[in-house]
Parts: C-alpha cells; structure tokens; sequence
C-alpha cells in the first residue's frame, strides 16, 4: 500500500480565489455605475475594490521566488557607512523626513540629474526654467493645494505627539483583529473599517477612534480628535506677514505661470515642452522608509503642451516596439496580473489613450534602465477610473518593485487643460495658443460663453461688478458647461475671484451658444506631464544595483551603470613606493582633462582591500600602477572592471581616453577585453 503523495499547490492556484473576487468586486462597481446608484454605494464599492486589489499584490509579492530578495539592512548600514547620506541634523538627534547626501550620494544624485537632463531637455529640445520655491498663497488656492492638499491629524493629548490619523486607527485595528479573544464578527467589522478608511470625512473618523478606544501608541495617552492638516509648509512673504504663501508642494505651477513666456520663447508654435528640476516641500505627518516618504525632495518635472486635436508624437515609432510591463486598469479591476506588452499596440488597442503619452511611458522606461534599474522590476501602472482626478484623461505611474513592495517612482498624466484654464480664470489673462487656419471657417467653429445681465450683476454686486464681468468673459468652454448644469439643477453657482465669493443666478447669467468665423483659432493645450521623483528612483538604484560577491558574503557592492557611478575610476598605486607617485600625478591630470571623475586611494591597506573599498561605493573601474608601469616601455598599467572583476593591461596615455569612453556608454567593456590583453600578473617586482 502507497500512499499518494500531495500535490504541491502552484501560485496560480493560491491566487485564483483572490483573482475571481477582484473581478467580481469590480464587475459590482461597473454594474453600480451603470445603475447610477448613491455616491455613498460606490465609494464603499471602490473601497472594496482596492482592498482586495492590495490583498492581491501582497500575496504576490510573498509568493514569488525569494532568490532576488535584497537584504535591507545590509544595503542600510552601507549607504550610511559609507555616508551616502544620513539624517540631517543628527548631532541634534536628527528631524525625521529630512536627509543630507554626503560625497558619494551627492555625485550619484548629480549624474542621475544630468543623465536626465541629456535624455530628456537635449534630446526632445525642451525648455529648462527654474522658478522659486517661495508660493504666494493665491496660486496654490488656484491649483487646489490650499483646500485640497490634506490629511487628517491626531496629537497624544499630552505629549503633543502627532500621528496620521487613517494610518494610526488602521494599526490599532490590525493589532485588536490578531487578538485570540476576538471574534470572527467583530474582526470583520474591523475588516470592513479598514476597506473604507481612505473614504471617511472628519466627523465619523473621531467617531471610529471613540468607539476603539486609540489611544497615543508612543505613551498610552488620549488622543485629540482628528483635524485637517495641510501638508504646505506655510510661510508669510515680506517683513509685514501680509503676504501668506507656502514652499512649493511641487515644481509644476511655475512652468504653467510662465506659459505665456515659454510660447513667446517657441515663436508662438505647439508642441512644445518645459521643464524645471528643484526641491519641493511636503510637511508629511508621519515620514518613513527612508528617501521613500521625506519632508523636503528633489523633483524633475516636463509639461508638455500639444493641441488637443493633434495628440500624435512624430517620434513614436522610435519607441513603438519596446516591450514594456503594463498593469492596466482593466487588468487590476478584473484580477489579472501586469503584462508584458508592445508599445505600439497597447496605443493601437486604446490601453494607453494616445501616442504622446505613449511616447513619454516610453522615454520614461528608457531612462530608468539607463540610470540602473532593472527591466523585471519596472512597470507601469494605469490609474483606475476612480483615482484619476475628473479632468484627467489618461494616468499612468512607473512603479519600481522594492523591498517595500512596488512603489511610485514617476507619473504620467494627461492632465488635459485644467491648470491652464484654472490659472487663466483666476488671472483674468487668457492662456492660449492661436493656431493659424489655412481659409476661414464657419460651420465648425461652436462657441460657448456667459451671456452676463450687466444690470442685474450691477445691482446686486456694485463694485465687484466689473471684476465679475472679466471673469466671466475669459472662462473657458468646459468650466462653463459644469456651471451650466449647476444653474439648471440649482438655479445658481458661485464663483470665486480676487479672494471673493459671489453667488450668480439665472436672472444674472446665462449661457449663449453660436457659430463664429475663424482665421485664427484660439485653443488651450492640453498637458502632459511626466514627474519624477528623483530621491525614490536613487533608491531604487540602491536596491537593484545591490551585489554580494560570490563565496564572500562580507564583500558587497554597488553595480551602478558607469554613466551614473558617483566616480567613474579609482586611480590605485599598487603600493606606497615613491617611483609609482609620478604616474598617479599623470594619469590624474588626463583623467580630469578628460572629464572624468576619478578618486585617487594611495592608502597603505593591501591592493585587495583597496579595490574592496572602491567597489562598495560603486566606482566602475580602477586603475593600477604597479611595477610593470615603471619598468617597461612603453609604460602600461592595469584597467579593472568592477562588476566581473576582469582587467586588462594599456598604455598609460591611452587609459584616460577608454575609461571616458566607457563611462559616456560609447564602449563597452566586451570590446576593451577583444582589443587588449588581459591581465594576469605583473612580471617584474622592482626597479630592474
């Protein structure tokens, strides 16, 4: 008699339970759209939806091969060792969310800037401008920060203590939900808590954090209730503190205030795009996961303006073939994985809306795999129906798989005309593009616009009357069809200018539509924006870079493209002897000529040891004087790859030439080791 033996349960068959009740949740909240049910029914649908999305991905995660996990805390204790960088202000006990990079993270970080900016500001020929970081309050209540930008807050009663607030209670729950004594329902209603937390208002929060007792997890303290915390770091501008404004939550708002300039700038044509590289400032309620969630980070951000009519790139079909990991909004609400999928046809099937954000998923890949990461832990992942802002066309993020799961590293956004025409209301100065038509049109021109009752305007509002004219007399056609519907379902709307509300009825405004002839068209671009979080992508770097070496578990490095290694070469006398001295002083003058950083280690430590150290902080290649160099002519010495530990042997005045071909990506290391000879040993020991 034999006994069967089980079969093992493949991943496939782990996630099919989890796969099917995705794509049952999310058929539920087609269906309730379609239904037009209560907003409270489908927020509580999407809720659910994205919970058990997570689920999904966590179980993922976890099941898949463990042989690529990186060791956190290794790659930890060496940044801070080696002071790639460290917390600021640490011989004052440090302030969370802030960091300063020291030598080795600031080139790193220098070079990550500078490849984007060959590969994006020289290559597509955009328009680099740099604005200041100080925000006088108005432009950010324009752009919906001041009201907007927020999350809810609660304090230890005594300690003063903060915590955020949907991260506190949903820590709190999981603890009470692992508790032996509590039962299935109640760890259900738990469940059904924490499924909805991103959707509860301020009043029923303070509710939950009665009813569960949260107290302070620091000290046992009673907690304050939640209250909104804006994440602007607010300031007042001038020395009188009448002029409230904030450090920029972002570089974008500078580059569609300067709109008019830049278009100038580009005689007037579109497309076009502009860019700015800079810090922005988030005051984070709880930061964490070290450069992942900071106070104060560097951001590389392009607004690309383009008709809304002609959203073609021309220069898709360079990148049309790619294939790229694509996590689609269909794909996650049915319960499907990311695919591996042709550029050219995720634009062709309608995946990805249009060809220029197609185009810059594209370029955005590329540049990645350039600066280091790897192909098989880069996706992109579209934003489903319910997270897209209601202006957004089309959204998508680079996603970097991490020790933390898979984190945002870039979005993509089709932000459509929103900034231009939110900043354009609020200015009363019109944001626009002319586009030259051929022969003057009639029949295809519609146009919308506010039909004001001057009389009655003036007989309610006075002197703001003026000011309400102008304002209705530049809105654009989309904000004037929403506040359309409002006037019918309401009888009224409100606008706001100049730091005013004014409440507009049917007897005030109306709306008149009518056919114009054009020879010039006046048109709003559209946006698409590409924004890079350079602080998540450096330590995606660090974790995909990560190396141990073979049968020496102490001996790790960083295998960092040599376009972005913080020094391209390390010069190494093989000894302290004073005859290797004048050729460390040569080859260090040609290499600078050259422009190639490079880091001279003329320490006592043993050669080995030497080249230990240059690789843990991921310098690509190092030369090595050594007694052949003084004794033969012509003289040469050894070049070393980091990553296979290979070295070749060449002349002195050749060495600074290869090592700054190889560092600009115009060779190859396979090519240097066809053209010279390998090293094997030096063959003299002393002067002869």
């Amino acid at each position: 008699f034999c006994a069967a033996i089980p079969r093992r349960v493949t991943m496939e068959e782990v996630l099919a339970p989890l796969r099917q009740a995705l794509k049952e949740q999310g058929e539920l909240l087609r269906l309730l759209k379609e239904q037009g049910a209560p907003e409270q029914d489908i927020s509580k649908a999407v809720a659910e939806l994205k919970a058990r999305k997570r689920i999904l991905e966590t179980k993922e995660l976890a099941l898949q091969p463990k042989d690529d996990e990186v060791d956190r805390s290794k790659i930890e204790d060496t940044l801070k060792r080696r002071f790639f960088y460290d917390q600021a202000f640490a011989i004052y006990g440090g302030v969370s969310g802030l960091y300063d990079f020291g030598p080795v993270g600031c080139a790193l970080k220098n070079n990550i800037l500078q490849a984007w900016r060959q590969h994006f500001i020289q290559e597509e020929q955009i328009l680099e401008i740099d604005c200041t970081m100080l925000t006088p309050e108005p432009v950010l209540k324009t752009s919906g920060h001041v009201d907007k930008f927020a999350d809810y807050m609660v304090k230890d009663a005594k300690t003063g203590e903060c915590f955020r607030a949907d991260h506190l209670l949903k820590a709190h729950l999981k603890k009470l939900m692992s508790d032996e004594k509590c039962s299935v329902e109640k760890a259900n209603e738990m469940e059904d808590v924490i499924t909805q937390m991103d959707n509860y208002a301020q009043q029923e929060l303070a509710d939950l954090f009665v009813k569960y007792s949260v107290k302070s997890p620091s000290t046992g303290n009673d907690l304050t209730p939640p209250i909104s915390f804006n994440l602007m770091f607010q300031t007042s501008i001038g020395p009188g503190g009448n002029m409230p404004g904030y450090l920029r939550p972002e570089t974008a708002q500078g580059m569609f205030l300067n709109f008019k300039r830049l278009l100038e700038f580009n005689q007037g044509k579109l497309p076009f795009g502009a860019a700015q590289i800079g810090n922005s400032f988030r005051n984070e309620i709880s930061p964490r996961s070290g450069l992942i969630r900071v106070r104060e980070f560097t951001m590389a951000e392009i607004e690309h303006f383009v008709d809304p009519a002609e959203k073609v790139h021309p220069k898709f079909p360079n990148v049309a073939d790619l294939e790229i990991m694509l996590y689609s909004s269909k794909a996650q609400t049915s319960g499907q994985s990311a695919q591996i999928m042709r550029l050219g046809d995720a634009v062709e099937q309608g995946v990805i809306n249009n060809s220029v954000l197609g185009y810059f998923i594209g370029r955005i890949y590329l540049y990645l795999i350039k600066v280091g990461l790897s192909k098989d832990k880069v996706r992109f992942r579209q934003h489903m129906e319910n997270e897209m802002a209601h202006y957004a066309c089309d959204c998508w993020d680079a996603e970097s798989k991490t020790s933390y799961g898979w984190i945002e590293i870039v979005g993509c956004a089709d932000r459509s005309c929103y900034d231009l025409s939110c900043h354009s209301r609020a200015t009363k100065v019109p944001l626009v593009a002319e586009k030259l038509l051929k022969q003057p049109i009639s029949f295809f021109v519609n146009v919308v616009q506010f039909e004001p009752n001057k009389g009655a305007i003036g007989m309610a509002y006075k002197r703001d009357a003026k000011s309400i004219l102008e304002y209705l007399a530049i809105c654009d056609e989309c904000y004037i069809t929403d506040q359309e519907k409002l006037l019918n379902e309401n009888g009224e709307f409100i606008i706001e200018t100049e730091g005013k509300s004014f409440k507009l009825n049917r007897d005030m405004v109306s709306v008149r539509r009518f056919q114009k002839t054009l020879h010039v068209e006046e048109i709003v671009p559209n946006v698409i924006e590409p924004s890079f979080g350079i602080g998540r992508i450096m330590y995606s770097i660090f974790e995909h870079s990560f190396r141990v070496r073979e049968g020496d578990e102490q001996r790790t490095y960083f295998s960092f493209p040599a376009t972005v290694a913080p020094y391209k070469c390390s010069v190494l006398p093989l000894s302290q002897n004073q005859e290797f001295m004048p050729f460390v002083r040569e080859l260090s003058e040609a290499l600078t000529k050259n422009g190639v950083s490079h880091k001279v280690d003329d320490s006592s430590g043993s050669i080995g040891k030497r080249y230990a150290r240059t690789d843990e902080i991921g310098v690509a290649f190092g030369i090595t004087i050594d007694f052949d160099t003084v004794n033969k002519t012509p003289h040469t010495a050894t070049l070393r790859d980091r990553d296979s530990m290979t070295q070749i042997r060449a002349e002195v005045s050749a060495l600074p030439g290869i090592v700054r071909d190889l560092a600009n990506g115009t060779l190859m290391w396979a090519e240097v080791e066809k053209k010279y000879p390998i090293f094997e040993g030096q063959e003299t020991s002393k002067r002869e």
